[in-house]
């Protein structure tokens, strides 16, 4: 998984990476950041979203802390696993 190429970079205030943007989705890539960065980015990334869009977080490893943060805010719905890339 990728971040598309069509994608446009956008500002989120208080991410520590970039984040893109295309008509169906957000995306961003936390594979190369720790604790607490992809929590982090991943919650300024729920506040994104809409029914209409879905967020893609490019991790090292499954966010498993993550997880009862989604279902705490009710976006449980959301979450998609992705296979983890490898670099």
């Amino acid at each position: 998984m990728s971040i598309p190429k069509d994608a446009k970079q956008i500002d989120v205030e208080g991410a520590t990476v970039p984040f893109f943007k295309d008509e169906t989705a957000y995306y961003f890539d936390s594979s190369l950041t720790g604790p607490p960065e992809p929590m982090v980015n991943a919650m300024l990334g729920l506040q994104l979203i809409d029914d209409n869009t879905k967020l893609v977080m490019i991790n090292h490893k499954a966010p498993m802390g993550l997880f009862p943060k989604i279902k705490e805010i009710g976006r449980a719905h959301v979450w998609t696993p992705v296979t983890t890339i490898s670099r």
